[in-house]
């Protein structure tokens, strides 16, 4: 049977080891050290206990140890163990082949399954099957957990549609997006899905007719987050523009998760949302000739592709079928994500979106990035390949707040300073008071602005996180004292919109933009907010106020720019402009 889906519409509530070696394939829980020349016998037998290592064989000509551990604990082990300074090198016992491996899964309906050699998935398979820790979260329509090849790979999820623990599908959607990831593979039934191993978390927001709101599908992508999930799949999207999805997004990613989403089946370049937000990976559909499916949305948002037609997948009540539409293609485009985390688990979100675009397959003719296949098809040998070349980084930043002075006592708008260094790079720096981020900023030495008017009198926290392109994080925090008299400003601020210039035109092969705005106000500014066609996009705190405005999905023709001041006071005043895309 083929059922024609076309992913759903979303209807919105408003209207509109070397001390870090690469993770390659290896025997499980076996790493190989070398005690460094004149270390103490009882020092190394003392460092291995301490970390649970047991101790198999020697290679004593070389001196080379065999140490069994935890597999699950091979990083940590590997890194604790070089700490100590005893060893020359801990590297997991590599395996190695006399050329790429392909492998034949033995589900019956393999065979049928296009898309999984159009993705290099059985080479990839030679390097890794994918992992149970990780985790795929299929916002949808729920999973149908009967199924004989998905009863074994769901984690606990939850249904935003009713607000309780029971994830059964209703509508068939969630549980042929499910398979299509991860289905139950090399069992002897029914079809292979792309990362065998990886778990799924089924979050239900569709509901029985195929709709679902835009606070649910952002309810569902936190919750995930929050469940250290690292792989969010959404197939499903609507037209409305939404500062509430684009801030659930903002959040997972903050926290190293990935958004994969649906371009949409319309054959147009009508930007839908989540596909379209900042930090989501739209991923359009392919045909088995490379082509691009006559159905598949297209344009400026578009980061990827992958095969999106006659999919053969799991289907509601136990059986199988062929699907087709980008609602296949996000899945496939996530478990190939999966299938790198599997092998570098420590990778942050940029660095897995920039890992599977640069691994892409170009198509069509074209080089480089383009509006109907992204950066390309996605390669999952290629992936799991270069995913397993690079050198982890776990050195986390180094964080220091200069001032205030911890047990300060401060009271207006005070400036939070300090610096922020890495031995790789900072790619992130975020202010926060009581737990609650306030700023970001990318560079060091920061300057964050705190209007302590908006807080209690008393004793307040404040941190100050830096990331680098691995997802090492530092902190540094202090605690001070507000102090302030009760006196409230009533005028609002002046606000102007410098850049762009109103009317203006943006080249459409321009991705970044910077919006820049001048504020000022009897008392003090306390921040200024951006908006491009009601979206928020960025906060400032400090003068000159300016917020990078990534057009690379910004559709063509007009946008609107609004610029918004608010005082210590808690006074405000916008100002508004239109733009146009070429």
């Amino acid at each position: 049977m083929k059922t024609r889906n076309f992913s759903f519409l979303i209807v919105a509530f408003t209207a509109s080891l070397c001390g870090a070696a690469p993770i390659e394939e290896h025997v499980q829980g076996r790493l190989l050290i070398q005690p460094r020349e004149g270390a103490r016998e009882s020092d190394v037998v003392n460092a291995m206990a301490r970390v649970g290592a047991r101790r198999e064989k020697v290679l004593d000509r070389i001196n080379v140890h065999i140490l069994q551990v935890p597999e699950r604990a091979i990083d940590q082990v590997s890194d604790t163990l070089m700490k100590t300074g005893l060893f020359t090198y801990v590297e997991p016992d590599f395996v190695a082949h006399a050329g790429a491996i392909s492998v034949t899964p033995n589900d019956p309906d393999y065979p049928s399954q296009w898309h999984l050699k159009s993705i290099n998935a059985p080479t990839a398979w030679g390097i890794t099957t994918g992992s149970s820790s990780v985790t795929i979260a299929v916002v949808d329509s729920g999973v149908d957990s009967t199924h004989p090849d998905l009863t074994s790979k769901l984690v606990a999820g939850w249904n935003f549609v009713n607000n309780t623990a029971n994830t059964a599908d209703d509508y068939g959607h969630g549980t042929a997006v499910a398979g299509t990831a991860a289905a139950a593979t090399n069992n002897g039934i029914g079809i292979a899905g792309v990362s065998w191993n990886a778990m799924i978390m089924p979050l239900l927001v569709l509901d029985s007719t195929g709709s679902a709101t835009y606070s649910n599908v952002a309810s569902a992508i936190q919750y995930a987050a929050d469940h250290g999930v690292r792989i969010i799949n959404v197939s499903l999207g609507g037209t409305g523009v939404s500062s509430t999805l684009q801030s659930a997004i903002n959040y997972a990613w903050n926290k190293g998760s990935v958004v994969f989403a649906a371009a949409m089946n319309n054959s147009s370049s009508t930007p839908y949302y989540p596909a379209a937000c900042t930090y989501v990976v739209a991923v359009s559909a392919t045909e088995p000739a490379g082509t691009l499916a006559s159905f598949s949305d297209f344009g400026s948002y578009i980061d990827l592709a992958a095969p999106g037609d006659n999919i053969l997948t799991t289907m509601q009540g136990g059986g199988y079928g062929t699907w087709y539409g980008t609602s296949f293609a996000a899945p496939i485009a996530a478990s190939v994500g999966a299938l790198a985390l599997s092998v570098k688990p420590g990778m942050s979100a940029s660095a897995l979106v920039s890992l599977l675009e640069n691994n892409a397959d170009p198509l069509g003719g074209y080089t480089g990035w383009n509006q109907y296949f992204g950066y390309g098809q996605v390669d999952a040998y290629k992936a799991v390949a270069a995913a397993g070349s690079t050198v982890t980084d776990t050195t986390p930043p180094s964080v220091s707040i200069t001032s205030p002075a911890s047990g300060a006592a401060v009271s207006g708008i005070i400036q939070v300073q300090g610096t922020a260094t890495d031995n790789v790079g900072v790619t992130a720096i975020q202010f926060y008071a009581d737990g609650t981020v306030l700023s970001s900023a990318t560079s060091s030495p920061f300057a964050f602005s705190w209007n302590t008017a908006n807080y209690a009198n008393g004793s307040h926290t404040l941190q100050v996180t830096a990331s680098d392109a691995a997802g090492n994080v530092g902190t540094a925090s202090l605690a001070l004292t507000v102090n302030n008299s009760t006196i409230k400003s009533t005028t609002p601020p002046t606000i102007s919109i410098l850049n762009p210039v109103s009317g203006g035109n943006i080249a459409g092969n321009v991705n970044n933009v910077t919006i820049s705005a001048s504020a000022t106000e009897s008392a003090a500014v306390s921040q200024v907010s951006f908006y491009v066609d009601g979206s928020l996009k960025c906060t400032d705190t400090v003068s000159p106020y300016t917020c990078a405005w990534n057009t690379k999905k910004a559709s063509v023709g007009a946008h609107t720019i609004k610029a918004t001041a608010w005082d210590s006071s808690g006074n405000s005043a916008s100002a508004m402009e239109t733009v146009y895309k070429q």
